[in-house]
């Protein structure tokens, strides 16, 4: 699983790649314009990213609005919505308004801070990125 986390928090940047890279390669940026960047040199190279983990509150571009761009980057390459990328919003805003606004620009899961790792891997084996075996060999390391 190809993973690009999106955080500006050090902390939660850390936790979140030592808690996804032993599902395999992680790439980390620090705010939603690198993050699209990435994302798009990505799809260039023909290497795209399975997972996007999205921060909402980040400096510059936040993740709304990254997710708004990486969607527009998929529909113009015309990618099939099945084969779209992942993207899970991971913030500490779990309002009503700020839930539904993710879904609306194309999420597939909202996860709260502090992530709960538990939680996160069911998430990432119902949407088909992880094996409850692969999770478990994971688990193990």
């Amino acid at each position: 699983m190809r993973t690009l986390i999106a955080e500006d928090d050090f902390a939660s940047r850390k936790f979140m790649l030592h808690f996804l890279q032993k599902f395999g390669e992680c790439d980390v940026t620090v705010d939603g314009k690198e993050a699209v960047e990435a994302f798009t040199l990505a799809l260039d190279s023909g290497e795209g990213y399975d997972l996007v983990c999205l921060d909402i509150m980040m400096p510059g571009m936040d993740g709304y609005e990254a997710l708004e761009k990486i969607r527009a980057l998929e529909n113009e390459r015309g990618i099939d919505e099945d084969d779209q990328v992942k993207v899970i919003m991971t913030t500490a805003l779990n309002e009503g308004r700020n839930v539904s606004r993710a879904f609306e620009l194309g999420c597939v899961a909202y996860a709260g801070k502090p992530v709960d790792e538990e939680k996160f891997v069911g998430v990432l084996i119902k949407l088909g990125l992880l094996t409850k075996e692969q999770a478990d060999e994971a688990a193990k390391s």
